[in-house]
């Protein structure tokens, strides 16, 4: 754990002080208790708008509660029928549903979302479906979900109330939660080479209280992110959809949900490297390994 995690400096927002939430950028906000799903605040929670790969966490709720996450996926050539950010997966080989699912919440792998609904449904029609069903057993009733990786697509919304009901759902599943806590993942692919992924999400690498959920961008849907975190007993959700800046996301997030939280203290360090670390870096690409050519391998951010 790196000594930053631990290095604390007092918020100066005077509203922050006295209880207020902080001040965050972003089309739509929610946070919630997440012991009870109570709204702690919002601000635009109804509005209908994409919302980028954050909608991942209900394709992994279907594939969770639906199948055995040891049931091995043979890869089919339509799976490869997406772009941008890809594990490169090739038909032909076979995974299993736990490795697949990892990859699509720790890298957000669209090939990995169309690959499990696919074998999960039958078609990506099939699918959005089963989505779109979920959704309203969850209560997240102004929604409607075309796909399952978030790409844009006529017709596909949600709001930041409905995400956070689907982030409640996926906080409370073991399964999920044990996931998209995960910092770095090795996966494997079957001609022996290893990917090592780096998870998206830069709230969970760099503060202690984080533990979890989902990014997510498109043009259209800006940038997105989905937080959870707990505290000395206070847990929290937040959403954050329609950001306009990368950096400023994360910071904001982490400020969100120290506050959810009741903490009046942030990483000092933590703050300072995630802005400098993502504005100065290029975009995420997985680290390999071994060097070798892949189908298809790109890493931009869309619907990351």
């Amino acid at each position: 754990m790196k000594l930053y995690c631990y290095l604390f400096f007092f918020l100066a927002a005077t509203s922050l002080q006295a209880g207020a939430p902080p001040e965050v950028r972003g089309a739509s906000v929610v946070v919630i208790d997440a012991n009870n799903g109570n709204v702690l605040f919002s601000r635009n929670p109804n509005e209908q708008r994409p919302v980028g790969s954050t909608q991942k966490l209900l394709t992994a709720l279907i594939v969770v509660e639906h199948g055995d996450l040891n049931h091995r996926v043979t890869i089919e050539p339509i799976d490869e029928a997406t772009e941008p950010t890809m594990m490169g997966l090739r038909p032909g080989d076979t995974y299993s549903r736990q490795e697949l699912l990892t990859a699509l919440l720790v890298h957000s792998a669209n090939d990995a979302a169309r690959t499990l609904a696919r074998d999960q449904a039958g078609s990506l029609e099939n699918f959005a479906v089963l989505m779109n069903e979920k959704a309203t057993q969850l209560g997240a009733t102004s929604s409607h979900f075309v796909n399952p990786n978030g790409l844009p697509a006529y017709n596909q919304y949600s709001t930041a109330a409905d995400m956070a009901k689907i982030g409640f759902a996926a906080y409370h599943n073991p399964t999920i939660r044990n996931i998209v806590s995960t910092k770095y993942y090795s996966f494997h692919q079957p001609n022996g080479r290893i990917i090592f992924l780096k998870n998206t999400n830069h709230t969970l690498l760099d503060n202690f209280f984080c533990n979890g959920m989902k990014t997510g961008y498109t043009d259209k849907s800006k940038h997105c992110l989905i937080t959870s975190g707990s505290y000395q007993g206070h847990e929290a959700i937040t959403v954050i959809l329609g950001s306009t800046n990368r950096s400023q996301l994360f910071r904001d997030s982490a400020a969100l949900l120290a506050w959810a939280l009741g903490l009046r203290t942030l990483p000092v360090a933590a703050i300072e490297r995630t802005s400098s670390a993502i504005e100065n870096s290029p975009r995420r690409r997985p680290h390999r390994w071994k060097h070798h050519k892949q189908k298809k391998h790109t890493v931009t951010s869309a619907a990351s």
